[in-house]
């Protein structure tokens, strides 16, 4: 077996709640291949937790949508959304199937936020429904190092009610 290749993550990663998938995938590594044959890999860096239909911050708070409809898939599966017309945001779904979750991608190595990496990463509305675990465009893959991980409280999300603003749902890796 080649070392200089990571292990992918396999469903039973993802299909954990989002609690627990969130603070684990800061300091993974997300390769993407391209149609020119590039395969590039990098660091998540920085992710949030959007869980259930009672979180007020949550896409499925309005309940299944044809928006949303995947978040209510078992874990493993890619949530994209557009936001102001012109930015996807990446989502990994997590949990069981029937409990609405997904934990948004907020940075990669080299990329801070969420709207710059997708444009990095050529992320658009054709990932939507995804399976990480057999896709051959994009997938989530161990790293063994081991990284000093901070939580925060979300960004950008006033519309919700102060107890979902301030759960600290934001996982990012310190500097060491």
């Amino acid at each position: 077996m080649n070392q200089n290749v990571n292990q992918r993550l396999g469903k039973n990663f993802f299909i954990r709640d989002a609690t627990e998938v969130a603070p684990a995938l800061v300091g993974k590594i997300l390769a993407r291949n391209f149609s020119d044959g590039r395969i590039i890999r990098r660091l998540i860096t920085e992710v949030e937790i959007y869980r259930g239909e009672e979180d007020e911050a949550c896409h499925a708070s309005k309940g299944m949508t044809r928006r949303t409809r995947v978040m209510y898939s078992e874990g493993g599966r890619i949530y994209v959304y557009l936001i102001y017309g012109m930015y996807w945001m990446l989502n990994f779904v997590t949990g069981p199937e029937g409990h609405p979750q997904a934990v948004l991608i907020r940075g990669i190595e080299g990329f801070d936020g969420p709207g710059k990496l997708t444009r990095a990463l050529e992320i658009d509305g054709t990932f939507y429904g995804e399976d990480l675990t057999r896709s051959e465009r994009i997938w989530i893959e161990e790293n063994r190092r081991k990284f000093r991980i901070g939580k925060g409280t979300r960004i950008g999300i006033d519309y919700a009610g102060e107890e979902w603003r301030s759960k600290p749902w934001r996982y990012f890796l310190k500097n060491t």
